[in-house]
């Protein structure tokens, strides 16, 4: 029933469930912080259940937890046992930074969560403190070999590339990626409020696949078509890099996914602001049925295409971090 009025259906629902992050990236977070949610702003987890259970009748079927960072919310593992448990929901997987997710990975995974990706910019422990504000590049490494050690296939690294910031380690993590058997996904530079986009920092996916194939032999693979990774294979290795690129080629056509964000919004594109409240009808006493014409509504006005580079720069968006990655 998750159709729009482009013909794409939907079966993804990605969930801030949290604003808070113990990382503080210069290409999410601004400089001067955010003002956080308090907790009453938040959605609870029984909203956050009430709210998936109508989306699983609607025909979701994944679920991503995101943040912020989502293991700093208490308790992560209800929720996560909650969700697997609803009929309908096929999968339930998370994005974080790794910090926190060796000592409970263990906990979440005996809850229902099936696969992680972890977000890591560099190799390089000087660097990231650079770049992330903070130390703890060693606990990341130790969450990666966690979720190997878990056989929670395929472990997922995203790492977003900015010239002159990361862009020398392409090569290091690819062989990253054949020394642990991991999936690196390089993420093109993207606008948001408050990082400072600046042109001089973008990189292409074609650039990044340019400059590894000089190295290695690349072949691409099929895609699955809702799938917001263009794969290649490394020939040889049976490794996977996937290329993410929102800004050079981007793959609105065939997008699948919708967001919740922390205090409860619908966000039917992550590059457009446009966003409707469903905490503020579930706390209103909407029902299941009039939830449900909410987000068919919602999803009738999803955009065909986000705006080119010039319009994201042009146009007020929320901060990555208060959408959720």
């Amino acid at each position: 029933m998750l159709n729009d009025s482009f013909g794409r259906t939907h079966s993804y629902l990605r969930i801030a469930v949290t604003d808070r992050c113990n990382l503080r990236c210069r290409y999410c977070m601004p400089d001067e912080g955010i003002d956080f949610k308090p907790h009453h702003g938040i959605l609870s987890f029984e909203e956050i259940h009430r709210l998936v259970s109508v989306f699983a009748t609607l025909g979701i079927r994944k679920i991503r937890l995101t943040g912020g960072e989502p293991t700093v919310r208490k308790d992560l593992s209800y929720l996560v046992s909650m969700l697997s448990a609803l009929p309908g929901i096929e999968e339930v997987t998370m994005t974080s930074n790794g910090i926190l997710l060796a000592e409970t990975l263990d906990e979440l995974h005996r809850a229902g969560l099936s696969r992680v990706n972890i977000s890591l910019d560099t190799l390089r422990p000087e660097r990231f403190r650079a770049i992330t504000r903070r130390d703890g590049i060693a606990k990341v490494l130790a969450a990666i070999d966690q979720a190997l050690s878990l056989n929670m296939h395929p472990v997922k690294l995203n790492v977003v590339v900015m010239r002159g910031v990361n862009d020398d380690e392409l090569l290091d993590f690819a062989d990253f990626a054949i020394r642990k058997r991991v999936t690196v996904r390089f993420i093109e530079f993207m606008p948001f409020a408050g990082n400072r986009w600046q042109s001089e920092y973008f990189i292409s996916s074609d650039e990044i696949r340019e400059r590894l194939s000089r190295t290695y032999a690349l072949r691409p693979l099929g895609e699955e078509t809702s799938s917001s990774a263009r794969e290649w294979e490394i020939s040889g290795q049976e490794t996977r890099i996937g290329f993410i690129s929102p800004v050079s080629n981007h793959f609105c056509a065939s997008c699948n996914r919708l967001r919740l964000t922390v205090d409860g919004a619908l966000r039917t594109c992550l590059l457009s602001n446009a966003e409707i409240s469903l905490r503020d009808l579930l706390r209103g006493g909407a029902s299941d049925e009039e939830l449900t014409r909410s987000i068919l509504a919602s999803l009738n006005e999803k955009p065909e295409t986000h705006p080119g580079i010039n319009g994201l720069l042009e146009h007020e968006n929320r901060t990555m971090i208060t959408i959720g990655g």
